[in-house]
C-alpha cells in the first residue's frame, strides 16, 4: 500500500525541494519565487539565481513550505507562510480586490504555491499538502490563513496554471469563499472566525 507523509521544508531536505521542482514538477525556472520577489527582481534574475534564493530562505528559522512523500520519494511541494513577507500579494489584484485583512498584517498567512511531480499527480497530494500547511501556519500563530485557487468548474487550467490550487480542495479543507475578484479565481480563508476540521488539528 503507498504510504504519504509531509515534511517541513528546512536546509537538510534542499535536495528533495529541488527534486520536486526540477524533477517533473512545474517550478524548474520558477523556484517558487513569483510571491516573494517584486517585478524588477523577477525580470532580471534566472533559475540559477532564483534556486539560490530559495534556498537562502530554507536556512531561515520559518520553514517555507511542506514537502509531500510517497513511500519515501519526494513528490510534491506547497509554499505557505506570512501573507506580508510574500511581497508579490500586496501588489496582487486578486487580493486587494478579493481579501478581508489588511494587506500587512503579520498573522494572516497565505498559501500561495503547489508543485507536484509528474509521476505523482492525481494522487490526492494536493489534499496531502494542504493539511500540512495548514498545521503549519496554525502551529505558528495564524490567525488566518488565505488562498487564491481557481475554480475549475468554471475555468478549465493547464497544471501550470494550477500552481496556486484548485477550489475543491480548499472547501474540502474547510476554507470558504470570502470573493470573488475573477469569475474563476476565488479568494479562500479559514481562520478564527470559522471552526476548522477537528481532523486537521
Amino acid at each position: 500500500m503507498t504510504q504519504t507523509s509531509t515534511q517541513l521544508a528546512t536546509a537538510q531536505r534542499w535536495d528533495d525541494l529541488e527534486t520536486v521542482l526540477c524533477g517533473g514538477g512545474d517550478g524548474r525556472s520558477c523556484q517558487c519565487q513569483w510571491p516573494m520577489v517584486g517585478a524588477s527582481t523577477w525580470r532580471t534574475t534566472n533559475a540559477v539565481q532564483r534556486a539560490d534564493l530559495l534556498h537562502h530562505e530554507l536556512l531561515g528559522p520559518l520553514a517555507p513550505g511542506v514537502l509531500a512523500y510517497v513511500d519515501g520519494q519526494p513528490a510534491g511541494w506547497a509554499r505557505v507562510g506570512p501573507r506580508c513577507n510574500q511581497r508579490r500579494l500586496g501588489r496582487s489584484r486578486i487580493v486587494q480586490r478579493g481579501s478581508a485583512e489588511p494587506i500587512d498584517a503579520p498573522d494572516v498567512w497565505a498559501v500561495t504555491c503547489f508543485s507536484t511531480r509528474r509521476e505523482y499527480r492525481h494522487q490526492g497530494l494536493g489534499e496531502v499538502l494542504l493539511d500540512a500547511a495548514i498545521a503549519h501556519a496554525r502551529s505558528h500563530g495564524a490567525r488566518v490563513l488565505e488562498a487564491y485557487p481557481i475554480d475549475t468548474a468554471v475555468s478549465r487550467a493547464s497544471s501550470n496554471a494550477l500552481f496556486v490550487g484548485v477550489l475543491s480542495t480548499f472547501l474540502r479543507a474547510g476554507f470558504q469563499i470570502v470573493a470573488r475578484p475573477t469569475p474563476s479565481r476565488v479568494v479562500v480563508a479559514q481562520g478564527s472566525s470559522w471552526p476548522y476540521p477537528a481532523a486537521r488539528l
